[in-house]
């Protein structure tokens, strides 16, 4: 895992306290805080950590950025989006197509389509309102939510693979396959989490320890897995990377921390 952190002291005991019942978060500035939260290993491997950050919406807007933009047109790490747009934080948005810019479901800004086509997917990040009193960040469940009813109130779009239900369900079968894991979810309150996690897991594992955490997390979506699932975080004093590893090496984790190119991800500025 690579983390560059300015002031790690204050941090210390929740990086190596166990799982508790209540949820102990750090303060990075006003509406945003960072959490990690310890999985003991089930039969004496190596416990799965789970960086959450926690987005107030009041404070912070969501950003979509791609490189088939115009002006853009190269793919970046979460850490060179975050620092050529003056970003607090980015994460991966979803999964993409083998032309290494198109997102395999819909995705498009008010003034960027990168993907037109909705998928069967049920989950869909929205945001940038069009319309005062809805909230600022919505995950739409298509199960629960008629898409038509909101894509005229908001102007951003990543559809991606539903993780948490808007029944709160874990809606992932188990497989064999592990990996580490980036997220998007939002909580009760209506913040936003950014997720990541280099522990290999399954996705249905990894949704399990999701939903046993003090959290509060409401609704969750897939944004990337393997070596490319990463989130960086600069705060006004800190700064954060953590990288995955490709499945190759999931059962050593003996891989490097290079930050490897994606080419759309989901930031966070101040307002």
């Amino acid at each position: 895992m690579r983390v560059r952190i300015k002031q790690l002291a204050p941090f210390c005991i929740l990086l190596l306290s166990p799982l508790m019942l209540t949820a102990d978060w750090k303060s990075l500035e006003t509406g945003l805080e960072l959490g990690l939260f310890s999985i003991p290993a089930a039969s004496g491997g190596k416990a799965t950590r789970i960086h959450i950050l926690r987005i107030d919406p009041g404070y912070f807007r969501l950003q979509l950025l791609n490189a088939s933009a115009p002006g853009n047109g190269t793919l970046l790490s979460a850490k060179e989006w975050a620092k050529r747009h003056n970003l607090v934080a980015a994460i991966n948005s979803s999964m993409y197509r083998t032309d290494y810019k198109t997102s395999v479901s819909y995705m498009r800004t008010r003034d960027h389509i990168n993907n037109p086509y909705l998928s069967r997917d049920k989950s869909i990040l929205a945001f940038t309102p069009r319309k005062k009193g809805i909230p600022d960040v919505r995950i739409i469940d298509r199960e629960c939510d008629r898409f038509d009813s909101w894509k005229a109130r908001y102007s951003s779009f990543v559809q991606s693979i539903r993780m948490i239900s808007c029944k709160g369900r874990n809606v992932w079968t188990q497989q064999p396959q592990k990996w580490s894991t980036a997220a998007i979810g939002t909580d009760t309150s209506g913040r936003v989490l950014f997720i990541h996690s280099r522990m290999p897991n399954s996705t249905h594992d990894f949704i399990k320890y999701l939903l046993s955490l003090p959290v509060q997390i409401d609704r969750a979506m897939y944004a990337e897995g393997g070596a490319e699932a990463q989130l960086y975080i600069r705060s006004r004093k800190e700064e954060y990377e953590f990288t995955g590893i490709p499945e190759a090496y999931s059962s050593t984790l003996q891989f490097g921390s290079e930050s490897l190119p994606i080419p759309n991800i989901v930031g966070v500025a101040r307002k």
